[in-house]
């Protein structure tokens, strides 16, 4: 299935693989609203309505949960959902505002008994046993991961007994009570757009869910599965006016729903969904989506995803051979990713790098947040409490991410690193501690709540091969006025201005500054936008100029390539000219900067211990007054030595920590002691 991707045009290497497959009498569905290239090579051409690709995933998803979960088992399906989905684990039922919502997934904490005084218990979803109708903690949770039990894998074990388990997918046959669970609906009149079509129903949908209640009465509770076949409106014998029993009924999200909002045909549903799920049945999970720059462009790209997601994991087709998701466009290739980040970032020499998204930083130093006019009561869903997130704005909750060490932030803290670190060593503290003390007094705090002072400006851009102005600037103009303080067509008010309500949790100044940056610097080898905008542009050889290995985003391969011809005039490789300006660089710092401490703020990592946070309820310790934990409830601080005259030695040499600390990823890390010393041999 090709989900927005023109393969034969945007996806070159992949295209002979995807028309000799057809060959060997594979079926090919093309999901696109044009007639583009792959629209020919496709059995079946659905042309839904530009951006409504989510209605489609869902009411395909309704299609195959009823047939292959509900009217019958498939047994492969159920088997896979058992072992590698959330499908089985349990979910809270809350009651908020006299509604009955589904809330968080139930942990080893919630239960009385053993299981609450496991390891990390806050950290350990527990499911069902349907053999000896137990609650029980199953291999492979995030909590099992980092308590030291070498629990981390999928088996269907019981992590605390080591027992063989067969996780319990739907409470149907033995439920307590029969509720009316709220849903949120963000297909109606409330969401109405010029361009997409809004159905006639509310935006909170009641449907009916069989719940238990636990042991001590406490809460209520269902599994992720027949929570899923509620939300997605399958009738399953309740007489529920809001599910459907047949694929007519106009209900979300039935084939005869999304008809009306993508213009695609119910029957090209039905049979598509119904092919894709037999065919997976059959060959164990061999159905692929191929998704590309179609979906991801969207606002609302996450919604289409999970939709697509959603069909992969029912039908077992995740990590199977033939079979899952091929993501394209903003999907980095993370196969040549272990070799690549010790030269990227220097992780021979210095853990851990200093790092930035990119979407944070210039949403948040090219101002344009001061004209933000979306506000999260637009967002946000129907059941949230509107009052709670009516003060709040977008950039108010980038900055109290930041501060909760769920992004990073860049510049990081509004004093100089270098400085903290001395300050911390005279006062003869642990410089975590220092800093700690100083957030809490609110003598220091992140750069971010005041980004429009002149001492957090970011002052020197250097741009590698990135035309950021013409192409991947989202917002050009703020960037050319803010951000360079050049000519610019910036034209709004701001928010000011225009009498609307201002960011909590950013110091406003009335005069947006113009030109927070003293250098930028671009390496190309084309006379692109941003190189004419830069102050000093280098000129890098061409591919046919160096040799030189590449890596590409969009593919897992590495592209080596020789020298045809010398670099035109003035032009050197990349390497040339990073190395360039690593010696020169060198020779500045002296009498400037020698071996210096610095901090460097590491948020709360995936793949590392520090996934067992302290965050899980979202609380912010600035604003409920609670204990600052670095690496808890906040970024690690973390003092780095730099020895700043050694930057083109270290830059040109492979250093000791590839020997000392290995290399790794994803959490998994090995000794390349031996390789490091033959590289230096």
């Amino acid at each position: 299935m090709l989900w927005g991707s023109n393969v034969p045009l945007t996806r070159t290497p992949d295209s002979p693989f995807y028309t000799q497959v057809r060959y060997k009498g594979t079926k090919t569905i093309n999901i696109s609203p044009d007639y583009n290239d792959a629209a020919k090579f496709a059995d079946l051409w659905i042309k839904p309505k530009q951006g409504t690709d989510a209605a489609l995933g869902m009411a395909m998803g309704h299609v195959i949960l009823k047939e292959f979960y509900l009217d019958k088992k498939t047994p492969y399906f159920e088997e896979y959902a058992r072992q590698y989905t959330d499908l089985p684990f349990l979910v809270k039922i809350e009651k908020e505002n006299g509604r009955y919502v589904a809330g968080r997934i139930v942990r080893a904490n919630d239960l009385k008994g053993e299981l609450t005084n496991e390891k990390s218990a806050a950290w350990k979803p527990v499911l069902i046993d349907e053999k000896s109708k137990e609650f029980v903690i199953p291999n492979g949770t995030i909590g099992s991961r980092w308590d030291q039990s070498r629990k981390w894998n999928l088996e269907l074990k019981d992590a605390v007994t080591g027992k063989d388990i067969h996780p319990q997918l739907s409470i149907l046959e033995d439920y307590d009570e029969l509720i009316d669970l709220s849903f949120p609906y963000f297909g109606g009149e409330t969401f109405k757009h010029e361009h997409f079509n809004a159905s006639s129903h509310a935006d909170i949908i009641t449907r009916k869910v069989p719940v238990k209640k636990s042991d001590n009465g406490d809460f209520l509770y269902c599994t992720v599965f027949d929570l899923m076949a509620a939300n997605y409106g399958i009738s399953r014998g309740f007489d529920d006016e809001n599910s459907a029993s047949d694929y007519e009924q106009d209900i979300p999200y039935t084939p005869a729903w999304q008809e009306k909002i993508t213009g695609v045909p119910a029957s090209h549903i039905i049979s598509t969904a119904r092919q894709f799920a037999e065919n997976a049945a059959k060959t164990k999970g061999k159905s692929m989506i191929i998704i590309g720059a179609g979906v991801n462009h969207w606002f609302h790209t996450d919604m289409i995803y999970r939709s697509a997601i959603n069909m992969l994991m029912f039908c077992g087709c995740v990590g199977q051979s033939g079979g899952g998701g091929s993501q394209y466009v903003g999907q980095e290739k993370v196969r040549p990713q272990t070799g690549w980040l010790p030269l990227a970032f220097a992780l021979d020499r210095n853990r851990p790098p200093r790092q930035m998204n990119t979407t944070s930083f210039f949403y948040m130093h090219t101002d344009q947040w001061r004209y933000e006019k979306v506000g999260l009561t637009e967002l946000i869903s129907p059941l949230a409490n509107k009052a709670d997130w009516s003060s709040k704005s977008m950039i108010d909750c980038n900055v109290k991410a930041e501060r909760m060490g769920w992004l990073p932030s860049s510049p990081q803290l509004n004093e100089n690193p270098l400085e903290l670190a001395k300050q911390a060593e005279q006062a003869g503290k642990d410089a975590e501690k220092y800093i700690t003390e100083k957030l809490k007094n609110n003598e220091l705090s992140i750069a971010s709540e005041d980004p429009d002072n002149p001492k957090n400006f970011p002052r020197n851009l250097f741009v590698w091969r990135s035309n950021l102005l013409g192409s991947s600037a989202k917002g050009m103009e703020y960037f050319m006025k803010h951000l360079l303080g050049t000519q610019n067509s910036v034209f709004g008010e701001d928010l000011k201005t225009n009498g609307q309500q201002l960011p909590q949790e950013i110091k406003w100044h009335d005069t947006a500054p113009e030109g927070k940056l003293d250098l930028l610097v671009t390496l190309d080898y084309r006379m692109s936008t941003t190189t004419l905008h830069s102050d000093i542009i280098l000129p890098a050889a061409t591919w046919y100029e160096k040799n030189d290995l590449s890596t590409s985003d969009m593919h897992p391969f590495i592209h080596p390539f020789s020298k045809a011809v010398d670099p035109v005039w003035e032009a050197r490789s990349d390497w040339d000219i990073f190395k360039g300006l690593a010696r020169r660089f060198s020779e500045l710092t002296e009498n400037h900067l020698g071996k210096e401490k610095d901090i460097v703020l590491l948020p709360l990592q995936h793949d590392s211990p520090m996934e067992i946070s302290e965050t899980a309820n979202a609380e912010d310790w600035k604003e409920n007054g609670s204990e600052l934990k670095p690496g808890k409830n906040m970024s690690k601080i973390i003092e780095v030595v730099r020895d700043y005259p050694e930057t083109y030695q270290r830059f040109t040499t492979l250093g000791p920590l590839m020997a000392k600390a290995g290399n790794g990823g994803k959490g998994i890390n090995w000794n390349t002691e031996k390789r490091w010393r033959f590289s230096n041999c």
